[in-house]
């Protein structure tokens, strides 16, 4: 779902003038390095990875073992990099920062796709990513068994309390919504009363935001399969299932993007020629 990869912000915060480090290595030092991870995790990133080390010198190899989107366990090889010792020095940390990254999202998706395993439940990303990371997080996402909610302000409407009280109704954000675009609409609604009118307002999915389980339940036998439903609020990885359970249509969590832990990751120079 990613466009092609542009490596280049990436790697100019981090090189500005050049590598002023890497210049104590001799220029035509070759070397062969190997990635491997200290804790269990899904690959996500190969791409970006590789990109960085293309961008630097495009006669760098490197042989990956693993798979993307594959479960890992920990102190596993996950690819072997061989050519100038100068640009993998000069290309580890970035490459590794992006990986890390991009992993650590696919895995923690991974484990919520896990926890709803056998419901008729799909889990969602949100907008909450890190700046210049928005798109290949949301890829990060699918890698990991979640699904993408809107990936922009662009591509879907989401109508929010604030909308709503601009507009003056949800019946009116709506309609205002239907006659000035032809993408789905979605409306957030706060209790089961604004669930009433949004339902008779016809958006093509309602978001739950904040409802309690028993709440959740009665949206669910209240709107009888008529129009997609999706919780959102304050649910994690202890409460998901019963969500899920409910008979929601989806779930978007914030924290499949924003609350990560980036994958320790270690690249070492095993020989030199």
């Amino acid at each position: 779902m990613h466009n092609p990869i542009n490596i280049l912000p990436f790697l100019e915060e981090d090189l500005g003038t050049g590598d002023i480090t890497a210049m104590i290595i001799p220029e035509n030092r070759q070397a062969t390095a190997e990635l491997v991870t200290r804790e269990t995790m899904v690959l996500c990133g190969r791409e970006w990875f590789d990109a960085v080390f293309n961008y630097l010198d495009a006669d760098i190899l490197i042989e990956w073992h693993m798979n993307e989107g594959e479960k890992i366990a920990k102190n596993t090889t996950l690819c072997t990099l061989n050519g100038s010792a100068r640009q993998l020095l000069t290309g580890e940390r970035t490459a590794l920062n992006l990986l890390q990254t991009l992993s650590a999202t696919a895995t923690i998706s991974r484990e919520y796709a896990d926890t709803i395993q056998g419901t008729n439940c799909r889990i969602l990303d949100t907008r909450k990513t890190i700046p210049g990371l928005r798109v290949a997080q949301k890829y990060a996402v699918n890698s990991g068994g979640c699904y993408n909610h809107r990936i922009g302000l662009f591509d879907g409407i989401l109508i929010k309390e604030n909308h709503i009280i601009a507009a003056g109704s949800i019946a009116n954000a709506v309609k205002i919504a239907r006659e000035q675009s032809g993408v789905s609409i979605e409306v957030e609604v706060e209790n089961l009363t604004e669930l009433a009118e949004a339902l008779n307002a016809k958006p093509d999915r309602i978001m739950l935001d904040n409802f309690t389980l028993e709440d959740l339940k009665k949206a669910v036998v209240f709107t009888a399969g008529k129009i997609e439903l999706e919780a959102s609020g304050n649910i994690d990885l202890t409460t998901i299932r019963a969500v899920a359970e409910t008979g929601v249509n989806f779930i978007s969590i914030g924290a499949l993007t924003k609350h990560i832990q980036a994958i320790d990751l270690s690249m070492r120079i095993t020989q030199k020629i």
